[in-house]
């Protein structure tokens, strides 16, 4: 007996970035985890979505996946009700047909391939000041730009300056500078003393 395919319903969210949309799913698409493809060579092998969005839509220049959505980023020249509509039915459409979204092993090979592999997990290499600094970000900064359709990743620790990758929506955001400055670095000067600046780091 075949199985009934579940409908997939999809709606969108406006982020505070004004080039980029989150596209909303009932249907969990990476589980407690995310994925950013700022470009389509990111993407290559890792995600046969993104893939197709990039290869689809010619104005699609990123693509960020989590949990239950996707935050697809545009040139500044298209318009979001002229393309909403057609993003959201393909991907509905997508996922629907249960294409694959993350190619988990190659996502891993590509992370594996960068230094400290996911930015915010906690290794033995860290530093106190490290760890306690991915801890802030996985506990309180994360949840809050996940919302948002977006992620902030930790990169690296130098001499009292925290410096942060930003990703989906948080990419290129004008507001991001004010959440990273008014937000997480009080947050963080808080709750570890040593640290005196937080930075956005440059792609």
């Amino acid at each position: 007996m075949i199985g009934t395919k579940r409908v997939v319903s999809i709606y969108t969210e406006a982020t505070p970035n004004p080039e980029t949309m989150k596209f909303v799913l009932n249907k969990m698409l990476y589980a407690q985890n995310s994925a950013d493809f700022p470009t389509r060579e990111d993407a290559e092998g890792a995600s046969k979505l993104a893939i197709s969005l990039f290869d689809e839509f010619p104005y699609v220049k990123g693509v960020f996946v989590m949990n239950n959505f996707v935050t697809v980023t545009k040139t500044p020249t298209t318009e979001w009700f002229e393309v909403v509509p057609d993003i959201r039915e393909f991907i509905r459409e997508y996922v629907e047909n249960e294409g694959e979204i993350i190619n988990e092993e190659v996502l891993r090979q590509k992370l594996a391939d960068k230094p400290g592999g996911d930015p915010n997990e906690v290794n033995a290499d860290d530093s106190e000041i490290e760890a306690k600094i991915k801890e802030l970000i996985k506990t309180y900064v994360q949840p809050a730009v996940e919302m948002d359709g977006g992620s902030i990743v930790f990169r690296s620790y130098d001499e009292g300056i925290v410096y942060l990758g930003m990703q989906g929506s948080c990419s290129g955001c004008p507001s991001s500078t004010v959440t990273l400055k008014a937000g997480i670095e009080g947050l963080m000067k808080r709750m570890i003393p040593e640290i005196k600046s937080v930075e956005a780091e440059m792609m």
